[in-house]
């Protein structure tokens, strides 16, 4: 664990999946990737896909303390599956994973909270992915101005632990003000035009379908530039200034496919686009490389957007357009989106 030494890796180890299809199918029924996450709903067991993700609000973790015109967003994320890989690292993908969670709905990041769970202190390996893990997150939070709570993390330790590996644990607020514009991810209206900012890599590493679809469990990290999700985070935080777009959404999970996916669920709403051709495509639309959010825009205001994009002199690429309901890749039909939930188990 915690080997420095790494083995060569690259994605001309990984075959390209003859049939694109056969890769969505497999991957929307992996419970954790599931558009349609019926366990994470505390108020009701909802039954209804379409009633998924109407509360603004409540989808944003967004919420008011006091009367002072001020809001709060809260964000948290976990990893354990790339802290034995690359602490330092995967520590800062790990804030500036919630970083562009805030900053998409119009939120400033301003403080954030960490806990390492099952880590042995006694243990030199588990002492070494500390100190990397906190050099990590100094690195970031002074990257993005953030405080850190009490300016250290918490521990939670772990004799015996067996093999549950340390996972880490960032809780993160962000502040708006009451009538700043909330921005979700969801995609609004039929015909709205789609942007990916930020520059997409022929890279598959530590994501899930490298994981689940070709059951490759040891890889290197993806594509990340601590700089460059700061220039990303400013940039993101003027479309949201100067009401330039109807949705961001963060590249996670399951990369641009299933980001894709999550914001056309709540709506009904499906997606036509045109992937990279310079890309693998299955990278294109799998891979979890940093560094990149989805706009969706108004036709009257995409060349607004553009010549903001182009002024900030980060990459960027015309994804498509919103549909009604039908999801298209590169003039292929895939289906329509709710028949992609017809086979989520909800009992």
């Amino acid at each position: 664990m915690y080997e420095k030494e790494k083995k060569p890796f690259s994605i001309d180890l990984v075959p390209e999946p003859d049939n694109l299809q056969s890769v969505i199918y497999s991957m929307v029924a992996i419970p954790h990737l599931s558009p349609v996450n019926f366990f994470n709903d505390f108020s009701a067991m909802v039954d209804d896909p379409s009633q998924l993700g109407k509360d603004d609000t409540s989808e944003a973790g967004i919420f008011e303390i006091d009367g002072e015109n001020r809001m709060f967003s809260l964000t948290i994320y976990a990893d354990h599956r790339r802290m034995i890989v690359e602490p330092e690292v995967a520590s800062q993908i790990l804030v500036a994973k919630a970083v562009r969670r805030l900053v998409c709905y119009g939120a400033e990041p301003v403080a954030m909270s960490v806990m390492l769970n099952h880590v042995e202190l006694s243990d030199p390996m588990d002492q070494q992915l500390v100190q990397e893990a906190r050099s990590g997150l100094e690195k970031a939070a002074e990257a993005f101005g953030l405080q850190i709570s009490h300016r250290k993390i918490f521990y939670d330790y772990a004799r015996e632990r067996a093999n549950i590996p340390p996972t880490l644990i960032v809780s993160m607020v962000g502040k708006m003000k009451k009538d700043a514009q909330l921005i979700t991810p969801k995609f609004k209206k039929k015909g709205n035009n789609i942007f990916l900012i930020g520059k997409s890599y022929d890279d598959v590493n530590a994501s899930e379908y490298l994981d689940h679809y070709h059951e490759i469990k040891e890889w290197p990290l993806m594509q990340f530039n601590l700089d460059l999700e700061k220039q990303l985070m400013n940039l993101v935080k003027g479309l949201a200034e100067r009401n330039l777009v109807e949705s961001l959404s963060p590249v996670g999970i399951g990369g641009l496919f299933f980001t894709l996916l999550r914001a056309s669920l709540p709506n009904d709403l499906g997606f036509d686009i045109t992937t990279d051709a310079e890309i693998r495509q299955d990278a294109f639309l799998f891979g979890e490389s940093m560094g990149r959010v989805i706009a969706c825009v108004s036709q009257d205001k995409e060349d607004e957007l553009v010549d903001y994009l182009r002024e900030h002199k980060l990459p960027f690429f015309t994804l498509g357009h919103v549909t009604r309901g039908e999801i298209r890749i590169d003039d292929t039909s895939y289906g329509f989106v709710d028949k992609m939930t017809e086979n989520v188990e909800t009992e």
